[in-house]
C-alpha cells in the first residue's frame, strides 16, 4: 500500500464524529420557564428632562467644577493655576467647588499634600457641605453628581472616571501632559 493511501485512510478515521459529540444529542424542544415569582424585575432610573438627546442643557456658564483630591495635586505638579487653566479650557467663567469630603481627604494625606490643601482651602473657591457619614470623596462626588447634573467633575482618578462615565451627561476634566483636558462636553445646541 502506498504512502498516500495510508494517510488517506488515517485522515478519514480521524474525521469520524465521536459518540459524545454535541451534534449527535437530540435538542430539547421543551424549555422550562421560570415561575413569575423567580423572574427579576429590572429597575431603571428615569433620566432627567434636561438630558434631551444626551446633551446636558443644565450645564452652562458659569460652570461649576467639582474638584477631586488628586486633580489638585496633579495640577500643582503640572504648575497650572486652577482658575485660569479652567477658564482657558472652557472659554467661560468657572467656579471651582470643593466638598467637605475632598478637604478631609487632603487633610488625612498629611504633609506631602499640604500645598494642595492650601490651594483647596482658598477663599475664592466655593465649598459644599456634606451631610453623609464618612469622608470618602469619590462616593460623595458620584452621589452629588447623580442627584444634580450641573457639575463638571475634575479628577485624574481612573476608578472615579469609570464610575462617572456610567452617569449620562457628566463631563470629566483631567490634567494630562501639563494642560487641562475635558471629555464628553456636549456641543453647542442650535
Amino acid at each position: 500500500m502506498g504512502v498516500q493511501k495510508k494517510t488517506r485512510k488515517f485522515a478519514t478515521m480521524k474525521r469520524a464524529i465521536k459518540a459524545h459529540d454535541e451534534r449527535l444529542k437530540k435538542p430539547s424542544t421543551t424549555k422550562q420557564e421560570k415561575p413569575k415569582e423567580e423572574q427579576l424585575t429590572r429597575q431603571i432610573a428615569q433620566a432627567p428632562s434636561n438630558m434631551f438627546f444626551a446633551a446636558n442643557t443644565a450645564l452652562g456658564p458659569p460652570y461649576h467644577v467639582l474638584v477631586d483630591t488628586n486633580f489638585v495635586s496633579h495640577a500643582i505638579r503640572a504648575k497650572q493655576d486652577l482658575l485660569t487653566s479652567m477658564m482657558d479650557l472652557l472659554y467661560a467663567k468657572c467656579i471651582p467647588t470643593f466638598s467637605d469630603c475632598t478637604i478631609a481627604e487632603l487633610e488625612k494625606l498629611g504633609d506631602k499634600y499640604r500645598l494642595a490643601l492650601r490651594v483647596a482651602k482658598d477663599p475664592r473657591w466655593s465649598r459644599l457641605k456634606c451631610s453623609h457619614k464618612g469622608t470618602y470623596a469619590d462616593d460623595c462626588i458620584v452621589d452629588r453628581v447623580s442627584k444634580h447634573r450641573i457639575y463638571i467633575v475634575a479628577t485624574n482618578d481612573q476608578d472615579l472616571c469609570r464610575r462617572l462615565r456610567k452617569i449620562p451627561g457628566v463631563p470629566i476634566m483631567k490634567v494630562a501632559r501639563g494642560k487641562f483636558t475635558i471629555e464628553k462636553l456636549p456641543d453647542a445646541l442650535d
